[in-house]
This record gives structure tokens, sequence and C-alpha cells, in this order.
């Protein structure tokens, strides 16, 4: 899985460093020299990761007009330029930084960090469509009978011709193709409409079972 990032720079000695490692972490880059460009970039794209050059002019304003963004569709944020930059760390919002000239070691360790935290975010709320029965249990009432229609960490959605109690506490039981054991999961209603359809929230999967569950979903995001 390719991600993207962008450089706001015009060192172009320091970009080429930077494009060698995000190439080698397998993130496309884009380089931007002028900042309200970038701004403007931003508005319309979603990009995984930003890397700003404080050295350059505007950029402390670039910076400031970013955080005032609603929704901003860029994650994480890395700031570069001399000894000062890192000093200013939490005014300017980003997650990391690190001084120029670039130490490749250094950038290598910083922009892996990213990478992961990038990969996380994106892992924790992908959902994987999927048609497999699942075992509704409510207590004092018979088991129903579903069939999964997506699967997150968090949760899944589910479709099923019997009506359930939203108030009540639950308990799925599924498979997942491939995984060695069956999943059970402490669950509750989080939302269902009139066509049987519900979203089911987690409540409670033992460790290990959250751990199969997290590999799985891993396996199928990278195989998209």
């Amino acid at each position: 899985m390719t991600l993207s990032s962008m450089v706001v720079s015009r060192d172009w000695q320091e970009v080429s460093v930077l494009e060698c490692i995000l190439g080698g972490l397998h993130i496309d880059v884009s380089v931007e020299n002028e900042p309200q460009r970038a701004l403007a970039r931003l508005a319309k794209s979603k990009i995984d990761a930003l890397i700003v050059d404080c050295d350059l002019n505007g950029s402390s304003q670039f910076l400031r007009e970013l955080q005032s963004v609603e929704k901003p569709k860029t994650v994480p944020l890395v700031i570069m330029g001399g000894p000062r930059c890192s000093q200013n760390l939490e005014e300017s919002g980003a997650l990391f930084a690190f001084e120029k000239p670039i130490s490749v070691e250094q950038a290598v360790r910083t922009l892996s960090a990213a990478r992961s935290m990038i990969l996380d975010g994106r892992l924790r709320y992908h959902r994987a469509g999927l048609e497999v029965p699942v075992s509704v249990n409510c207590k004092g009432q018979k088991p129903m009978d579903a069939f999964l229609v997506n699967l997150s960490q968090g949760g899944m959605q589910i479709h099923s011709q019997d009506p359930v109690e939203a108030a009540k506490a639950l308990q799925v039981s599924f498979e997942l193709p491939g995984a060695r054991s069956g999943l059970k999961a402490k669950a509750e209603i989080a939302w269902q409409d009139k066509r049987g359809n519900l979203g089911i929230r987690f409540v409670k999967l033992a460790p290990r079972q959250q751990r199969t569950l997290q590999l799985w979903l891993a396996q199928q995001y990278f195989a998209n």
C-alpha cells in the first residue's frame, strides 16, 4: 500500500534526500515551493503526510492557516529547519520534527514513525466487506442468525430479518475466512434501520481475539 506525501520547500538538496527516504518507505512524494499553492492543493486532495520547511518564507503563515482548517485532510505533520524549528513544535501543530542539514538516520526514524501512525489510523477505521454468517445471542432469547456486511476493529454491520432490542447487551459469534478459530465478542447496537441493517459496536473482545482480528483486517487492507 503506497501512501502519499507533500514536501513544502525550496531547498532542493534536502528535498532530494527526502525523496530517496520516502521512496524507500513506499511513500509517493510531490513537492511545492509556494506555501499558498500547497494550501490550495491540500484543500482539494488527501495527502497522508506533510513535510514543511520552516526556513521557507511564508511557512509560519502556512502552518497557522493549516491549523485553522476545520477538517484537515493531512496527518501527520512533520517540520524541518534549523535548531529553533523543533523548539516551536507545539506552536506549529506538528507531530514530528528534524533539523537541517538532514541526518538520514534521524529522518528515516522520524518518517518511519510517521508512516506507522498513518497506517495505524487507516487500519483502525478500515472496514472489510465480508459475507459470512453471524450468530447473535441476546440474554433470555433464542440465538438469532444474521449475515455480516462489513467488519472493522471496533465493530461490524450485519443484516437480519429478526428484530433486536437495542437496549439489550449482545454476544456475537462469527468465523473469519482463514482464521484458526472463531471470534466471540460482547457487543451493543449502535444503530439500526427498518430494512434489517444493524451497526454493532464491540464492547469486549479477548486480547488474543482482538489481535487475530487486527491481523486479519491488515491482511485484507494490504491485499487491495
